[in-house]
């Protein structure tokens, strides 16, 4: 966890000493944090979704790529991933944030070098990573990755092997396939131009369904059924927030989730598809991917830290 992220969590829960009333909430304008630096997809969503959320609420919502408080715009990462990673962390997000609406959600792309051998869908890639001696080698954005574990579980499921090149992010990682110096990578949303502009082999998508941006790819569930690897983002706040204004913000953030421009605009920016659940799904979404997750990084023996 960057030192970034454990600052603006700690931030977070110093909100409840001056939290506004429920009943007049918010009299202020309210801080955003984003725990990745600006122009990610993170940052992205805070954007597209913080105006409207605003003029909604009455006050400006803040987006900051920095320590502040009251709302956080947590990553699935957070609450599934990393506390199986890190041996210490600044606080329990299973225990110091309170879910306030899920707000995106979006699959990975599976993508290959166009120029391997005999691959020309996804069941092809799995003929020849499953007979490859020595085993292909993968990218990700980075250890630990969702991207990484995404790649893990497959081979898990596949029953092949790969090995695995950790890059310094997306860009990298999809240079050094388009470059045949790693055979293949799962990636978001910005894989998808490289894709349609023939750079990469689309083989298939990691969610439950297709996606809208490439529509032809299957999902890997229509071979492996069972394999899911969704990323999510939600919004939170500190345990203890009122329920008063929890419902407010959620009221809120679903309106402008509904709002017929938002998916256009978080398409076009690769960032997903509006994500609507009861707090109630969401909770439950956290713990399957707090297990899951766990008992996979506990499978390969991963550790960061």
């Amino acid at each position: 966890m960057s030192c970034l992220l454990r600052f603006a969590l700690a931030a977070v829960l110093a909100m409840l000493a001056s939290a506004a009333p429920a009943q007049t909430y918010p009299a202020r304008p309210i801080r955003l944090l984003v725990s990745f630096p600006p122009g990610g997809a993170s940052d992205l969503v805070a954007r597209t979704l913080g105006q409207p959320l605003g003029a909604r609420l009455g006050q400006p919502v803040v987006v900051e790529n920095r320590p502040g408080y009251t709302l956080l715009l947590g990553p699935s990462s957070l609450f599934a991933i990393n506390p199986h990673l890190y041996a210490k962390m600044a606080i329990d997000p299973l225990k110091d944030l309170l879910p306030v609406a899920s707000l995106v959600s979006n699959e990975l792309i599976l993508a290959a070098n166009p120029a391997l051998p005999s691959v020309t869908d996804f069941r092809g890639f799995i003929a020849l990573a499953r007979d490859a001696r020595p085993p292909l080698f993968y990218a990700s954005i980075g250890n630990g990755s969702e991207h990484h574990l995404a790649m893990e579980l497959l081979k898990q499921q596949a029953g092949i092997d790969l090995v695995h090149v950790p890059y310094r992010g997306g860009g990298p990682a999809a240079i050094g396939v388009m470059a045949g110096d790693v055979a293949a990578m799962f990636g978001g949303g910005s894989v998808a131009p490289l894709v349609q502009a023939g750079k990469l082999k689309g083989l298939a998508v990691s969610g439950q369904r297709r996606s809208r941006l490439l529509p032809d790819l299957p999902a890997i569930a229509d071979v492996y059924p069972g394999y899911d690897v969704t990323i999510w983002q939600g919004l939170f706040a500190p345990v203890g927030t009122p329920p008063a204004i929890v419902a407010r913000l959620r009221e809120e953030a679903n309106a402008v989730l509904a709002q017929p421009d938002i998916a256009e605009k978080l398409a076009a920016a690769g960032s997903g598809d509006p994500y609507v659940t009861t707090l109630a799904e969401l909770a439950a979404r956290i713990r399957s991917d707090h297990a899951r997750y766990g008992k996979l990084i506990k499978d390969i023996g991963l550790a960061v830290d």
